[in-house]
């Protein structure tokens, strides 16, 4: 049984992401210090709500630092819905407010031709190059989203109004804008291969 730190951030709601760890046979614990992030095998960072809220949290209970080292680490890290968006530099939604900064990406929302947030099923398209990433539907809940895959990541984008980024991967580092966690026997799966890509030598 994996052992899997699930970040607390105050604004996500934990148990649909608990549940789906329970389903993969993984043991869930809950932290909020930066030596709990560190140290751990496997971190999910979830996120459902403000940016700006998300953010307060991290930066409070100083695990910006711990999240941003290990991802650069290639340590598996799991990242879903908003926390995908806070990997990125900073978000339209929260002008001011940085994000962890690991790439130079910023989130923007969604244009008017769409209705917002963005809630249902859209088909997910990985570019050839990922490893975790297989094409299937996705469970997405989004109001603002990414429209470039950051440089030195695979990818997978969807469509909502336009391209957008659906997923991003770099060896055992993956983020989601969908829930995987909600997202069926695709999501299930995708779980277990992120859990898998531990396990496996980086690609050159």
């Amino acid at each position: 049984m994996n052992d899997v730190a699930v970040i607390r951030t105050g604004t996500a709601n934990l148990a649909s992401v608990l549940a789906g760890l329970k389903r993969a046979k993984c043991k869930a614990v809950l932290v909020d210090e930066p030596g709990a992030v560190a140290s751990a095998d496997y971190v999910v960072l979830p996120g459902v709500g403000a940016f700006a809220a998300i953010m307060d949290q991290l930066n409070s209970r100083g695990l910006v630092d711990a999240i941003r080292q290990r991802v650069n680490e290639a340590r598996p890290t799991l990242a879903i819905c908003l926390g995908l968006q806070v990997l990125g530099s900073s978000s339209e939604e929260s002008p001011g407010t940085e994000g962890i900064g690991v790439f130079d990406v910023r989130a923007s929302r969604f244009g008017e031709a769409v209705r917002v947030p963005q809630l249902g099923w859209n088909l997910v398209r990985p570019a050839p190059d990922c490893r975790l990433l297989t094409g299937g539907y996705g469970y997405f809940a989004n109001s603002y989203r990414l429209t470039e895959i950051p440089q030195g990541w695979a990818g997978a984008m969807a469509d909502y109004g336009g391209a957008f980024v659906a997923a991003i991967e770099r060896g055992p580092i993956l983020a989601c804008q969908f829930h995987p966690e909600l997202s069926g026997k695709w999501g299930a799966s995708l779980i277990e291969r992120w859990l898998g890509a531990a396990r496996e030598p980086a690609p050159c």
